[in-house]
């Protein structure tokens, strides 16, 4: 462990964060993926087992948050200001963390049924996620800024079109005969799946924040 410490140390800054943050967003992926699965299954059996597997790639997450921020702790130069790292590793923790928060409402109301509206919030998530991803990746050069300026427009209307499925399937739910607390359950859902967008759209907000003090 001194050992790793004093290689970290030695490292050129911007790797070192820039190693951090592939780190964070392949896991990201990975809890993504995942959430994926669980939407698309209709065993809760499949869904108690996947959920555990995301439970621990979200502590995975938080592991790598904390080495974020106490790289922070102990560079004297980061490659950017220090607010927006820690705004960049919070916002990766927060994606994660609705994520697990949709697939543990799945389990706690013990809920096996998988309608299209859950299968596509996934699929969009997904796709945030990825991109995500991809602007992450980016923000080391940014002679990219072309490419992260589309990247972020692209999580803008996948952001829009998570709002539209949100409303409409909230609204949808208020007018049918379902049992009130149905559709409480179902709402606590999506819920959390709407702020799981919330959270990329505003992670593009510390993206664009980089973008401009360093353009």
């Amino acid at each position: 462990m001194r050992g790793d410490s004093i290689i970290r140390w030695f490292m050129p800054k911007e790797e070192r964060f820039h190693t951090l943050f592939e780190r964070d967003t392949e896991n990201l992926v990975k809890a993504a993926r995942l959430f994926s699965e669980i939407a698309h299954s209709t065993s809760l059996e499949d869904r108690r087992i996947k959920t555990v597997q995301l439970q621990a790639i979200e502590h995975s997450g938080d592991e790598i948050t904390r080495d974020i921020f106490e790289a922070l702790n102990s560079t004297f130069i980061t490659p950017m200001d220090r607010e927006d790292i820690r705004a960049l590793g919070m916002g990766i923790d927060d994606i994660l963390d609705f994520l697990e928060a949709g697939a543990q409402y799945l389990i706690m109301f013990s809920i096996a049924d998988a309608p299209e509206p859950l299968r596509r919030f996934a699929d969009i998530l997904t796709a945030m996620v990825d991109e995500v991803t991809r602007l992450t990746g980016m923000i080391w050069d940014l002679a990219n800024e072309k490419e992260i300026q589309q990247g972020m427009q692209r999580i803008s209307e996948l952001e829009n079109e998570g709002d539209a499925l949100y409303n409409t399937v909230i609204a949808d739910l208020f007018c049918s005969s379902r049992p009130p607390v149905e559709i409480m359950k179902w709402k606590e859902i999506y819920s959390a799946l709407e702020e799981a967008c919330d959270a990329c759209r505003d992670y593009t907000h510390s993206i664009a924040n980089i973008v401009v003090k360093n353009a």
